[in-house]
């Protein structure tokens, strides 16, 4: 990849999970054909979690049904937190990549996967495992990497540390994700000018959740230290509930991809096809 090209994911289901109202598995699978036409390299769509924990989720597999993937140049990636559901979603070849939240939080990851953060390693691990069995890839999401509000102890180092871990076990493309919007630009910039150039072999991600005002600055941030890799939200929607604060949602993709315009970066999205992808989600998710 040329490296003044970035490569986009979006996120509806990152968009949906939380969404206070339930949506029907026909507007999900109509929403994703829109965004399947756009060109973003990846579609984070949905999850195979308990459907107690993501109520909003339970039909993936159901989704999965209603698309057609052979005419988009997207993959489809799909979120999971322990073997049976890395099971589940491997049973759908149109699943390119799973997609497993690590945090450094012990807090957190007993609350986002019921788990202790040794139990999440043995996970990764064996989801894995068979990844490579089944010829997939597994995209490790390192959640509250950039600080949480639990008091959990957290500094820089951590995040080296357990990336040095997955590193060593195998894993390939770490996003780290900044769960409750609570990344500075100096601490971004930091971790990915010491991520980057440590680990030569890894794609690293930035996963960001921001305010209407500071989001540029973020970007920035990661963006110059060598992170090619962004995913984003149409609209902004979504990001963590626990946050507290309902003006942190998603990157909004509208403004990476008007950032990439200003600073001449190139998105390979299909400008008219992500319009009417950003109409529809205006529609399902009643974004004035």
């Amino acid at each position: 990849m040329p490296d003044n090209t970035i490569k986009l994911i979006e996120c509806p289901r990152d968009a949906m999970q939380g969404w206070p109202h339930p949506i029907s598995t026909a507007q999900k699978t109509a929403y994703i054909r829109s965004l399947l036409t756009v060109g973003f390299d990846t579609l984070d769509f949905g999850s195979f979690v308990s459907p107690k924990a993501i109520p909003q989720m339970a039909d993936t597999g159901e989704v999965i049904a209603g698309l057609d993937t052979g005419v988009s140049r997207s993959r489809l990636l799909a979120i999971v937190a322990n073997v049976r559901g890395a099971e589940e979603a491997l049973k759908y070849e149109a699943v390119h990549f799973l997609g497993f939240p690590f945090s450094i939080s012990e807090t957190f990851q007993r609350r986002n996967a019921n788990s202790t953060i040794a139990e999440a390693m043995e996970r990764v691990i064996r989801i894995r495992e068979l990844c490579r069995e089944h010829g997939r890839q597994l995209v490790i999401y390192i959640s509250m990497g950039f600080g949480n509000p639990y008091g959990d102890p957290y500094d820089r180092g951590k995040v080296i540390d357990r990336v040095q871990q997955l590193v060593a076990a195998g894993i390939s493309i770490i996003s780290l994700a900044d769960t409750v919007g609570v990344a500075d630009p100096g601490t971004i910039a930091w971790l990915f000018g010491q991520l980057i150039p440590a680990f030569p072999g890894v794609e690293f991600g930035a996963h960001l959740h921001a305010r209407p005002d500071g989001w540029e600055e973020k970007i920035s941030a990661a963006w110059e230290q060598g992170c090619r890799r962004f995913d984003t939200a149409l609209g902004g929607i979504g990001g963590c509930p626990m946050a507290g604060d309902e003006l942190v949602g998603n990157m909004a993709t509208e403004r990476l991809v008007r950032y990439c315009e200003k600073h001449h970066i190139v998105h390979n999205l299909d400008t008219a096809a992500l319009e009417k992808a950003s109409d529809l989600a205006s529609q399902l998710f009643r974004i004035p």
